[in-house]
């Protein structure tokens, strides 16, 4: 492996997906829930931005001036594809950490994201990181970093490693990384087969060993074979970041902030005899078995009096990003399925029902005499956005200067959807963010954007463009064979989309 990749991955891309918690918008409802004082939002820097997607919908969807860096030259220089084609002004580079951290053109930041980095990298890199952020985040600013942890991959790590291993050692030469992913699964498949002890003390590591086997390998060449690998507890992350000055605020997973669906009574009750926060922290990953954190961290931490967090909770501006209908009545937390309060979620949810962004004070006057305390209004909130069915809206100046910068990014992506199925997602001006949107129902944006208005039309612009490069859609895992079966998919598929996703499409300024 050449020495530029520092062991990591590199003859395989990132896969091209979005993560929305590095949307520095999301940080709001997370800090004021949690009662502290929120941080400015000007400049922004990701660090190890992959595909790129992320960074760029961040840039153009707000008014916030991105920087970032990813060392792989062909992911960076398809992230500054859509950077050109958005004019968000996002400059995004291809250099390592060391070399982007000495530059001096650099400005300070009021937010810095890395998702998916700090587990894979060395030791030198993280240093480099630390001292980066020391440097060059503000006072008050805001780390967003998310990390493998213990004691949720204790279990696994071993089998990790054996599995790493064949890969380097077993793998044959000049086949490539999936190659070496595909061998090395059908090992640990083997190897279980024999019965060690080591998998009857833990069973569970044999289904996770399945599970391998059907998720996407460009994904699993990144997250298991690299040559660092390193999951830790909090306590070892809260001393990496301690000579950068920062204080842990709070988890950007909005469902963590919820006890009720994570923690047992007893459970909450030995936390809350914990006075030390860190420490009470790493209690609790021993509890909900955690293994994936992702955390908001802050230069600075302040806290809000109770007047000024509750005004400022009742300020923030919310919408729906689902349909009413869709909406299910439980949520998955580290307890298992949780059913949610009819009572409480039907009234809320009717509230938003129009798609019409609203403030927490407006929810609030419009379900009065229901019986529904603000309490509980903030927690059925944090629960709708956690499972992903709300989101947080930004003020309308801010829409309306990211509006051009979205329609321009937008129409990059539905012009690439005509190819290919890579990115799908498109950007918000609303939330600030991604909306899924997949690779059909771009197309019948792009058919929307020719000037076709019946969802036909829409059918018959995506069936041309499918047919002349010989591509078929499936139906219940098989192929449909002729060009009516295959257009009268797509008429069902595009009359759905007009009745169900265009409305809030219209509503996040997407449409």
């Amino acid at each position: 492996m050449s020495g530029w990749t520092a062991g990591y991955v590199a003859d395989i891309g990132y896969t091209f997906g979005y993560y929305n918690e590095l949307n520095p918008l999301r940080i709001k409802l997370a800090f004021l829930n949690a009662g502290l004082a929120l941080p400015q939002n000007g400049t922004a820097c990701e660090l190890g931005f992959g595909q790129g997607v992320s960074v760029n919908i961040h840039a153009a969807a707000t008014i916030c001036r991105w920087h970032g860096t990813d060392f792989n030259p062909a992911q960076a220089g398809f992230a500054q594809e859509l950077a050109s084609a958005s004019g968000s002004g996002a400059c995004l580079a291809d250099q390592a950490f060391d070399e982007f951290a000495r530059r001096s053109d650099l400005p300070e930041f009021d937010y810095i994201g890395l998702h998916g980095i700090w587990s894979w990298i060395s030791d030198e890199n993280r240093d480099v990181i630390v001292d980066f952020i020391r440097r060059k985040l503000k006072v008050s600013g805001v780390l967003y970093i998310s990390y493998n942890t213990l004691p949720g991959w204790a279990a696994f790590a071993p089998m990790r490693h054996i599995m790493a291993k064949h890969a380097d050692v077993m793998g044959a030469e000049g086949r490539g990384i999936v190659s070496r992913v595909d061998g090395a699964i059908d090992f640990a498949d083997r190897l279980l087969a024999t019965n060690p002890l080591f998998s009857r003390a833990n069973p569970q590591v044999a289904e996770r060993v399945h599970k391998l086997k059907e998720q996407n390998r460009q994904y699993l060449a990144h997250e298991y074979f690299n040559q660092d690998w390193q999951p830790m507890h909090f306590a070892d992350m809260a001393e990496w970041l301690e000579p950068a000055k920062l204080q842990f605020a709070c988890s950007a997973n909005y469902l963590d902030h919820v006890d009720a669906v994570n923690l047992t009574a007893e459970q909450q009750a030995l936390l809350g005899d914990i006075p030390d926060q860190n420490f009470r922290q790493g209690v609790r990953d021993f509890m909900v078995n955690q293994q994936f954190r992702k955390d908001y961290w802050v230069k600075g931490l302040r806290k809000l009096s109770p007047l000024d967090q509750a005004e400022q909770l009742r300020q923030q501006r919310i919408v729906l990003v689902i349909p009413r209908t869709e909406v299910p009545l439980k949520v998955s937390g580290a307890l298992g399925e949780a059913n949610l309060s009819e009572q409480i979620y039907a009234p809320v949810l009717d509230s938003l029902a129009d798609y019409k962004p609203r403030s927490l004070g407006q929810v609030e006057q419009s379900i009065q005499g229901q019986g529904i305390n603000f309490a509980q209004l903030l927690q059925a909130i944090l629960v709708l956005a956690g499972a992903g069915h709300l989101a947080a809206v930004q003020d309308e100046a801010a829409i309306g200067k990211a509006r051009k910068q979205t329609e321009r990014l937008n129409a990059h992506l539905t012009n690439r959807a005509r190819g290919d199925s890579d990115v799908t997602y498109l950007a918000s001006p609303v939330t600030g963010g991604a909306f899924p949107v997949g690779r059909f129902h771009q197309m019948f944006l792009a058919a929307i954007a020719q000037g076709k208005r019946q969802p036909s039309d829409w059918a018959a612009f995506a069936w041309q463009l499918l047919q002349a490069q010989g591509q078929s859609l499936l139906k219940n895992g098989q192929v449909l064979e002729t060009s009516d079966e295959n257009l009268a998919e797509l008429v069902a598929q595009a009359t759905e989309f007009a009745e169900k996703r265009m409305p809030i499409l219209k509503a996040l300024q997407i449409a």
